[in-house]
């Protein structure tokens, strides 16, 4: 294989890598756009599912562990800082 077939190879990976991030980056934005509209529906509706972690993170509030009980809530959800802080900002 000579150096042109080569660096044509490696174009095409790229391009694909960069591809496939593209479209996982989108897939997240619209899954996160789903779950807000959900969680607003919810809230409309006043339902609340309790989660198995909601009791540690209520517990680590109770005890003035704020910031533990953020990582929690992250780890448990998913959540971003922003989200995870509102929402224990909500328990307190």
């Amino acid at each position: 294989m000579d150096i042109l077939g080569f660096s044509l190879l490696v174009l095409l990976v790229l391009f694909g890598i960069g591809s496939i991030e593209n479209r996982i980056s989108r897939t997240d934005r619209r899954v996160a756009r789903i779950e807000h509209k959900l969680d607003l529906i919810l809230g409309h509706l006043d339902l609340t599912e309790p989660e198995p972690w909601s009791d540690e993170v209520n517990a680590l509030v109770r005890d003035g562990k704020k910031i533990q009980a953020i990582k929690v809530y992250r780890e448990a959800t998913g959540a971003g800082l922003k989200e995870a802080k509102e929402a224990v900002e909500k328990l307190a």
